[in-house]
């Protein structure tokens, strides 16, 4: 069975750190899948708050994920402090890519965890409809 790749942009948009916490450990005595994507979400909306935006309010526009793409590497464990890495992929009219690398160092040494993808889309939730990118937002996150 082939495996999904994911290979993140170089240019990096930001970097934030996120602790692995007990309630991330599942019985196999590592972080869970489901606490992974957990994380990616709080990183993105850490990420969002640093430029003082919203998943509900970005210039406006509300954001919807509507893809996910996930490859596990490494095992994670309690007290692991995770670095993420936040890249920008491409964009669309209506959306973007979000890219993360998700490590930790261990006995001194860098582990590659996982790398994700989110595909994001801005919506009305009122109307039930897609919408544009704001044009603040995207020249934000492209220069």
């Amino acid at each position: 069975m082939a495996r999904i790749k994911i290979e993140i942009p170089e240019k990096n948009h930001d970097r934030l750190s996120i602790s692995v916490r007990i309630t991330d450990v599942n019985y196999g005595n590592h972080m869970g899948n489901d606490a992974l994507v957990g994380i990616i979400h709080e990183a993105r909306v850490q990420w969002l708050d640093k430029m003082g935006y919203n998943e509900m309010n970005i210039e406006g526009a509300s954001i919807i994920m509507s893809d996910l793409a996930v490859c596990y590497l490494s095992e994670s464990f309690y007290g692991d402090q995770l670095d993420i890495s936040i890249a920008i992929g491409e964009l669309s009219t209506a959306g973007f890519e979000l890219y993360y690398l998700i490590e930790t160092i261990r006995e001194e040494k860098k582990i590659t965890i996982a790398k994700a993808k989110t595909g994001i889309v801005f919506y009305d939730y009122k109307a039930k409809k897609i919408v544009t990118i704001p044009n603040n937002f995207k020249s934000r996150i492209t220069s």
